[in-house]
């Protein structure tokens, strides 16, 4: 039964990936949703599973906390020095790096293994949970698939390559989902792992999306969207 919902995830993923595709030419206003998405994603679906796992598990709620913060640092240090600072840069207008897009799109297709491994864990406990989970991670891997393609597509990446990622993080849910037949992922390091990854998505949506969605001109359209991606996933996380 989760693999059949993972494969569902597999299109849903699709279906956001190639939207930033077809309407890469108002990629202002994408990128502007996508930011609103993103922060959505940190403050009414990742942080508020943190806090309840942390009154579940009694872990201090620094741990998360601390893996937050170092989230947010190691990308930007990865950013900064190993991916931008490169030679005679300050002679070269502005351009950008298809590698960050990569590295990014690499660890929103790690978190979409995560959502199947979610979603297989869901099921080992109950079909009801099971099924209350995938539809929760159906409407996020949306999210996650528009994602990777703006992050793709902002750090010019080519429509192939993009293509090869979307696809990637397509398929990772159901990957994810096969492991959890060999293993379980104890709540302790899920824990952990939230907080790295809400401060990996704090960084691309404050540092990386949102500027690059005003890089051109201000635009109050562009501030609406980044409004609605947050109403979006706020109304999405009520209902699911």
């Amino acid at each position: 039964m989760a693999i059949i919902f993972t494969i569902i995830t597999f299109f849903s993923t699709l279906a956001g990936g190639l939207t930033s595709i077809k309407y890469k030419h108002k990629m202002h206003l994408v990128l502007g949703f996508t930011a609103g998405v993103i922060l959505g994603l940190v403050a009414f679906d990742i942080l508020p599973e943190i806090f309840d796992l942390v009154q579940k598990t009694g872990m201090s709620p620094r741990f998360p906390m601390i893996a937050l913060v170092i989230g947010f640092l190691i990308f930007h240090i990865l950013e900064k020095t190993l991916l931008i600072h490169h030679g005679q840069e300050e002679n070269y207008p502005s351009h950008h790096h298809p590698s960050v897009g990569k590295l990014s799109s690499l660890a929103l297709i790690g978190h979409s293994f995560f959502d199947g491994v979610g979603i297989g864990l869901g099921f080992q406990i109950s079909p009801a949970i099971g099924i209350l989970v995938a539809v929760a991670v159906i409407g996020h891997d949306f999210c996650d698939g528009l994602n990777t393609g703006s992050l793709m597509l902002i750090n010019k990446n080519n429509l192939k390559n993009t293509l090869g990622y979307i696809l990637g993080d397509a398929v990772a849910p159901i990957f994810g989902a096969l492991s959890t037949l060999f293993f379980r992922l104890p709540e302790n390091y899920l824990l952990i792992y939230l907080g790295f990854f809400a401060g990996f998505l704090l960084y691309i949506g404050l540092e990386d999306i949102l500027p690059e969605a005003h890089s051109k001109k201000f635009s109050f359209n562009t501030v609406l969207m980044t409004i609605l991606g947050a109403i979006f996933i706020f109304l999405f996380t009520q209902i699911a």
